[in-house]
């Protein structure tokens, strides 16, 4: 694993800013992995062994992401959406798997491990470099079940909506009566009032130019 130092500042600039979640996800990524037995889980030997759940979308999902190299387009990134500042860690090879939580004590002993920072924010920042594993995570093993529609690798099984004839991949339907339905068809979606809409330009696709900026020509534009 690299140098955490080199891992935050990397991290950062990813994300686009250096924030207390920034290290509390670094922090948990290395202690993820280093439970699971990895010990560089971006390069192409150890990143197959691996699957992150994630249980939020904030700066530490971020970074546990950039440290250990999982992508959602992947499949090796999990995102479930509890608000919980957590990620679990799986190695595939040997089926350990650890659940990494930030303790909500942390914040109340930020003051305790830097004390001579008065600001709040950047006191929380450099506390969270200094506390051990044991004051700014709790720890468990846990088991996670998998299924072959859950791995990495290509799509396993296609399969249209009773409803709409959307196609819905790797066992994702919702099954009623012997019938397979999307989910926004099952249990209703995130979006309401959907419509399908058209636009004049519907017909272009991008080009590249001698610019840097990106163009788009008609490809059989209807007049």
């Amino acid at each position: 694993m690299q140098d955490f130092e080199l891992l935050l500042k990397s991290s950062a600039t990813a994300h686009g800013h250096l924030c207390p979640g920034q290290v509390v996800g670094v922090r948990m990524a290395m202690l993820g992995c280093r439970l699971i037995g990895l010990d560089n889980p971006s390069s192409r030997e150890q990143i197959k062994k691996l699957i992150v759940f994630v249980e939020m979308d904030r700066c530490t999902a971020d970074a546990v992401s950039h440290v250990t190299g999982v992508k959602l387009g992947r499949r090796s990134l999990k995102f479930m959406d509890y608000g919980i500042m957590a990620a679990t860690f799986v190695n595939l090879e040997s089926n350990a798997a650890f659940r990494v939580i930030s303790t909500e004590e942390s914040r109340d002993l930020a003051a305790v491990y830097a004390p001579e920072i008065a600001e709040k924010y950047p006191q929380q920042l450099e506390a969270y470099k200094r506390m051990p594993d044991s004051v700014l995570f709790r720890v468990q093993k846990v088991r996670v079940a998998l299924s072959e529609f859950d791995l990495p690798g290509p799509t396993r099984r296609k399969t249209p909506c009773y409803q709409c004839g959307q196609v819905i991949r790797d066992c994702r339907e919702v099954v009623k009566e012997g019938l397979a339905f999307c989910r926004p068809c099952s249990t209703g979606a995130y979006f309401t009032d959907a419509q399908e809409i058209a636009w004049p330009e519907m017909s272009c696709t991008p080009v590249s130019d001698t610019s840097t900026k990106p163009s788009f020509k008609a490809a059989n534009r209807i007049r």
